[in-house]
């Protein structure tokens, strides 16, 4: 993908929502309501190789139909000493407890030594049976490279507030990625343990 195609693909994802929203209205009333959610989680304990996260932030503001979700996330990946991953997506439900989601990804290294790379985002995300939140991504970056993501975690409640989420995640790359370190397949794989305390819920 040429970076011409993928600015003109970002200023489509981000103007996009602003008249998908306006689709909540032929689901209800003349003023839909706006909602939103915010998280903020942090590691206990995990199995990996390969990478290590320190927090995990992400929110969402919308109706029952369109969503705009922002994501954030600070891993250790390949030849970056410390990355942050940011995400922004126009997020559309199209079954019940499943989302489509279109957005833009950004990585970029703290040490500011290592390339940034930009992505176009296509994602999946819902609820799976047995209560599986699942989240499964694809990306293409500016510099014509694929790679996906999958994850899966689960809520086991300790009390109505503090909540305890086993996970798993791995990446994917289609092809060798010089500038990240990564080779073809499988690059990252986590097993972890995260706990979150809803202050409102």
């Amino acid at each position: 993908m040429s970076k011409k195609l993928f600015q003109k693909c970002c200023f489509v994802i981000l103007f996009f929502p602003q008249l998908a929203f306006a689709d909540e209205v032929k689901h209800g009333d003349d003023h839909p309501a706006i909602f939103h959610a915010f998280t903020l989680e942090g590691d206990v304990g995990e199995a990996r190789d390969g990478s290590s996260k320190s927090f995990d932030l992400s929110g969402w503001t919308g109706g029952d139909y369109n969503r705009m979700w922002l994501k954030s996330e600070k891993k250790n990946y390949g030849n970056y000493e410390e990355k942050f991953e940011v995400q922004a997506f126009y997020s559309r439900n199209f079954a019940q407890f499943w989302d489509a989601q279109i957005g833009v990804s950004h990585d970029f290294s703290t040490d500011f030594t290592s390339k940034n790379v930009n992505y176009l985002t296509v994602g999946l995300e819902g609820l799976a049976p047995y209560m599986f939140e699942t989240e499964a991504q694809i990306f293409l970056s500016d510099q014509g490279n694929y790679s996906a993501r999958f994850k899966q975690e689960v809520d086991i409640l300790i009390t109505q507030r503090l909540i305890m989420q086993p996970y798993f995640e791995t990446e994917i790359f289609a092809q060798d990625v010089e500038e990240l370190e990564v080779r073809s397949g499988i690059s990252d794989f986590e097993i972890g343990l995260m706990t979150r305390y809803e202050i409102t819920r």
